[in-house]
């Protein structure tokens, strides 16, 4: 564990017995390869979760159970800092929220009545202990943790330069360069200084930040990456999903405005909006796979979006067939959907287990080959002999869903036809979201036929992008106004991608530091 003393910036702490009583709408007063041994290749890779509270004495406790929730965010490592008053608190840990955060003496050791926490998938840096987050610095203010769901698009090009300028760098995520960038400005006030850092970073970003005094959240201005606020006792709560405020029963209030900047401090809640007003562009894939189905995202339910896409998948590229077959457990609300459009039933013929870990050894292809089974087995009784449907969420690379047809077939279905509840993947991510790139996405390299022949099914459908639109409540995708970061489907990025256009190789520093860790 680590402690941090914290010097400065001690006259106004809160008090860790006080009930923080706040109004949240207070106005500021002041301003591939298709042989991949990898059993996880045909998904998406989960982005993180941030989670923070202020002013309850059990903060801490209540971070761990909603970095519980957050949990299918991110798998790699989780982190908690907490404030008591005097001192900042760390740990910070790779593996799961329980193999750590469930033991009451790791709680213990992150006392006050202030925490933010945070779970991990690397999109940018290795998985190394020194970039899980939250990352922490003490500035001349005081000390800052910042805890971060998204990537920097011109991440890579502002640490350059924040090297040449005398930076230390001692992590390899973009989310270092906050930090610098904060610690580097001038402004008199904490909050000016922030969002300073803010006006200087571009791409995707949702984050939670605390200081001695305050938790600041703040959204990207494309809304690219979700932030709710909620509230538990009268205590401010940020977070990446209302799943997160539904497991310790806390109140949904509202979603973060894109490009706002929320603070709570002991004299309540202030709102900043320091950026020029922006079309909204959330990004659809919260809604196709990573939030969880019951989460409510941008007023929508998530349950009721993938079922809508399964009923819109049915009206686009339906076929006779005896029963419909979610792959489990991302397509099961789509496959609902298309099974009450269809009329035709729904049965589980796939059966996950739910026990596999991601690090089991497979030593030779042969076991390889068998390892799907592991996480997914067919249940022989309701496919046998039948024609079935398979409805999955997307597809990456192909290779599960390659495998996953052949099991079908091993297991006596007599045609096998895939489905995908959302358009081909042909473009990739640089906002969070860890695809291949464009050479090892299938779509962006096959035809519909190939993909087909390679997977092995009958027929091989996907939801198109317009009927993606009208299962979200739209007429359709309107080119120039499109209503979500749809990008992985239409190569139209919201941002600007800096660093994707920067010729200069990336530094040595990098690297080493991972290779020394």
């Amino acid at each position: 564990m680590d402690k941090i003393q914290s010097p400065s910036d001690l006259a106004a702490q809160p008090d860790p017995d006080a009930h923080c009583d706040f109004n949240p709408d207070l106005p500021d007063p002041a301003d591939s390869g298709l042989e991949d041994s990898d059993l996880d290749g045909d998904t998406l890779r989960e982005e993180c979760g941030v989670f923070g509270i202020f002013g309850h004495p059990e903060a801490a406790a209540i971070t761990a159970l909603g970095l519980h929730a957050l949990q299918h965010r991110g798998q790699e490592a989780a982190g908690i800092v907490s404030f008591d008053g005097s001192r900042f608190h760390s740990e910070r840990r790779l593996g799961l929220v329980g193999d750590t955060f469930s033991r009451r003496e790791v709680i213990e050791r992150l006392p006050g009545n202030a925490a933010i926490g945070h779970v991990r998938y690397s999109t940018t840096g290795a998985t190394i202990l020194r970039n899980v987050q939250p990352l922490f610095a003490e500035l001349n203010a005081g000390g800052f943790a910042v805890g971060h769901n998204g990537n920097l698009t011109n991440g890579l090009t502002l640490r350059r330069e924040l090297v040449r300028n005398g930076a230390m760098m001692q992590s390899t995520t973009d989310t270092e360069v906050i930090l610098h960038l904060v610690a580097q400005s001038k402004r008199p006030r904490f909050i000016n200084r922030f969002i300073e850092a803010l006006q200087a970073i571009e791409g995707a970003y949702s984050l939670v930040s605390l200081t001695n005094k305050k938790l600041i959240g703040a959204r990207d201005p494309l809304g690219i990456r979700p932030l709710v606020l909620g509230e538990l006792d009268g205590c401010p709560i940020l977070t990446s999903e209302t799943c997160a405020l539904d497991i310790i029963g806390a109140k949904y209030v509202r979603d973060v405005e894109p490009g706002e900047v929320v603070v709570f401090d002991e004299r309540g809640a202030q709102s900043h909006k320091p950026f020029p007003p922006k079309p909204p562009r959330p990004c659809i894939f919260e809604y196709i796979y990573f939030s969880r189905p019951d989460s409510i995202v941008g007023g929508r339910s998530v349950y009721e979006v993938r079922k809508a896409f399964g009923a819109q998948l049915a009206r686009e590229s339906h076929v006779d067939v005896d029963v419909v077959v979610p792959v489990p457990d991302s397509g099961v609300p789509a496959a609902v959907g298309y099974s009450q459009h269809s009329g035709v039933p729904f049965e589980l013929g796939i059966i996950r287990n739910h026990y596999v870990g991601r690090t089991f050894i497979q030593p030779t292809q042969s076991v390889r080959e068998l390892g799907v089974r592991m996480k997914h087995s067919a249940n022989r009784a309701a496919i046998e002999g039948k024609r079935i449907i398979l409805i999955d969420d997307s597809l990456v690379r192909g290779t599960t869903s390659r495998k996953i047809v052949r099991m079908m077939r091993d297991a006596g279905a007599r045609e096998v036809h895939f489905r995908l509840a959302s358009p081909p993947i042909i473009h990739p991510d640089y906002y969070g979201i860890d695809l291949p790139d464009r050479g090892g996405l299938l779509a962006a390299t096959h035809s519909l036929e190939e993909m087909r022949e390679i997977i092995g099914a009958d027929s091989l459908a996907f939801l198109s992008i317009d009927g993606m639109y009208r299962a979200m409540g739209e007429p359709g995708r309107d080119p120039a106004n499109p209503k979500f970061s749809d990008h992985c489907f239409t190569g139209a990025y919201p941002t600007h991608l800096t660093d994707q256009t920067q010729v200069e190789p990336q530094p040595r520093q990098l690297s080493l530091l991972a290779e020394a860790s």
